[in-house]
């Protein structure tokens, strides 16, 4: 079960502030940041609202999300002491800041994948802790090991997600691989040039259903949203371009969505912007869907933050959590020419209610390697745009601290999204679906 969310993006701090984002659909040009060394010819990215690009700011925002989501979830320092509980990140490039900056003679190297660990430090937790770094997909295979976690019975609850923010090194490879568009991330447009960076990062309390019905937390289940499919692959075949048959892409869609395809009703795709992801998904999604395909809308959320890395399938997540709990498809940032190659549906000017019988939302996530996720959320009946579950009412806003916070809003989403992962693996693809062995 997930019992909280929590997101930091570029739009400011809170997943009620990210859900006022993706209603709005506003064009937001990409920064240049403040560093005399990003001698590049496109150092563009989405920064957070957050001026000191000194500080740890991967490691602030994974906190700020955290705190939002523990918040939303009803849980505190106490309880989280009290219960088995563990902490899983996904990034890209972890906290890079003090190997990029560089260092004095007396400065010690710092391992740059310690998210984790320095949350579960910040809230005293004496945790199993992993920091996944399997690049943009991160985030998604950091929400299936906490569904294992659980589902293995080896957690109660497990602080999950994936944190990226600004990196001069990512920044310059990209340059370097031609693959910055000059403007903006414009997933499925004709004239796309390539990705934008973005800062983030998405959180979920995993939760076993035992603990959380043990706290109280499941008096209003049938609206809140579950995660009733995980699955991965890898192509095993270039190191930065995806699989020209996208045959791994397709296996890790059907995986998670398993026998019932026609019941999606959103699509939150990877869609970075590049040539080829954007054409190869689109095909993809054909595939897996089936007939439906083209009718079935997207949510392109690159367009509204950027590619956060391996905040992105996190974020991805949310976002899903989000249209689910408030039951429509927001528009999309408006296109000025959607590419003839990307035969998928992608809503603009108006939200589109999901449909009945349709209340599932796809996420996907790619990385370099080969490496492929998708999730799958469910909803009962959606709260509205008001609606919320006990715990997020519970749970107020969240605010700030840790070890830093960020300008913006901030508050929580409205209700814990209940998830019930379980199932097993085969093959190249591990699957997680939803059945016994939670609870």
């Amino acid at each position: 079960m997930v019992t909280g969310i929590g997101a930091v993006t570029c739009h400011g701090a809170g997943a009620d502030t990210l859900w006022r984002a993706m209603t709005a659909a506003g064009t937001r040009l990409p920064d240049r940041p403040a560093d005399p060394l990003a001698r590049m010819d496109l150092p563009l990215i989405s920064l957070v609202p957050d001026p000191d690009l000194r500080a740890e700011r991967a490691t602030r925002f994974a906190s700020l999300a955290a705190a939002e989501a523990l918040s939303d979830a009803g849980l505190d320092g106490p309880s989280l002491a009290a219960a088995r509980t563990a902490v899983v990140f996904g990034s890209c490039m972890g906290e890079p800041g003090g190997n990029e900056r560089g260092r004095g003679a007396d400065d010690g190297w710092q391992p740059p994948f310690r998210l984790a660990s320095a949350l579960a430090g910040e809230l005293g937790l004496f945790a199993t802790v992993h920091d996944i770094g399997n690049a943009c997909a991160a985030g998604g295979y950091a929400l299936g090991i906490a569904a294992d976690l659980v589902r293995a019975g080896e957690a109660d609850v497990v602080i999950a997600g994936g944190s990226d923010a600004y990196s001069r090194v990512a920044l310059g490879c990209f340059n370097r691989l031609g693959a910055v568009d000059p403007e903006r991330c414009r997933p499925f447009e004709r004239d796309r040039a390539g990705t934008v960076f973005g800062e983030g990062a998405g959180v979920f309390v995993v939760e076993s259903a035992a603990h959380a019905r043990a706290r109280g937390v499941l008096s209003s289940p049938d609206g809140a949203p579950r995660l009733t499919g995980v699955a991965w692959s890898c192509d095993a075949d270039h190191p930065t371009a995806p699989q020209a048959d996208a045959e791994q892409v397709v296996r890790a869609m059907r995986e998670a969505l398993g026998a019932a395809p026609d019941t999606v009703g959103c699509v939150v795709p990877h869609g970075t912007g590049t040539r080829l992801n954007d054409v190869l998904e689109s095909r993809a999604l054909h595939r897996a869907l089936g007939p439906r395909a083209a009718r079935v809308p997207l949510y392109s959320l690159k367009a509204l933050l950027g590619h956060t890395g391996g905040a992105s399938a996190a974020l991805g997540a949310v976002a899903a959590a989000l249209i689910l709990r408030h039951g429509e498809v927001p528009p999309n940032v408006p296109l000025k020419e959607q590419d003839p190659e990307c035969e998928v549906l992608l809503p603009q000017g108006d939200a589109v209610p999901l449909a009945d019988g349709a209340r599932r939302v796809l996420v996907n996530a790619y990385g370099f390697g080969g490496n492929n996720a998708s999730l799958v959320l469910e909803s009962g009946t959606p709260t509205g745009p008001s609606g919320g579950s006990a715990a997020g009412e519970r749970a107020g806003a969240a605010s700030g601290g840790g070890v830093g916070s960020v300008s913006g809003g901030s508050g929580s989403a409205g209700g814990g999204a209940v998830v019930g992962p379980g199932g097993g693996s085969g093959g190249v693809v591990r699957r997680t679906v939803e059945g016994g062995g939670v609870s």
